[in-house]
């Protein structure tokens, strides 16, 4: 319990929050008023919007590295993965708000199944590429990610956190679907 409390308190350092701090500025109330990347890299530039995105990223991907290091195994792994994608998008420090879980959950599977973020970021790039919504990207890979691993030697403990992971990304972009089905969601500008 205590390496999952850990890696939840990890998860819920608010790294987009914190580095527009830096910057003068409280993301929430800039843009989209999310914590992420995306917003970060709209509202303040892009390398602060590359440094959220590595930042987040590292919340899921060390805790996870960490217990495969110290001997633990998949289904332990899963769970701590999970706790750090949580703390990213239910942070206590943000009275349990947070991101949309995108660059953390990237981070639980480069540690967790690396093969298998091949398969859903490629995925996220063809949709991105065509039609230039990181939202859709993000949402399909999301649910691509449970089906990748399904295909892949898994414990029942690491599809059911991505199955969690992928429910929680997708309900965290009701608004930017509801937007892209209105035909108003922002597209992505490089």
């Amino acid at each position: 319990m205590l390496w999952i409390a850990g890696a939840y308190l990890l998860g819920s350092i608010p790294t987009g929050l914190l580095l527009g701090k830096l910057y003068g500025i409280d993301v929430r109330q800039q843009g989209s008023g999310n914590i992420g990347a995306t917003n970060l890299y709209r509202t303040v530039g892009r390398r602060v919007g590359g440094i959220t995105l590595l930042g987040d990223c590292l919340k899921g991907l060390l805790p996870v590295l960490l217990a495969w290091k110290l001997g633990m195994g998949e289904p332990m792994q899963a769970w701590i993965g999970l706790a750090a994608f949580c703390g990213h998008v239910f942070s206590i420090f943000l009275l349990f708000k947070g991101g949309k879980g995108v660059a953390t959950a990237l981070g639980v599977y480069l540690a967790l199944a690396p093969l298998a973020v091949l398969g859903a970021l490629l995925v996220f790039i063809i949709l991105v590429a065509i039609w230039r919504y990181i939202s859709l990207g993000s949402v399909v890979a999301a649910a691509v990610m449970p089906v990748v691993i399904w295909f892949r030697p898994h414990s029942p403990e690491l599809l059911i956190a991505t199955a969690l992971i992928s429910i929680i990304v997708i309900a965290k972009h009701h608004a930017n679907i509801k937007r892209l089905l209105e035909g108003s969601e922002s597209k992505f500008k490089a």
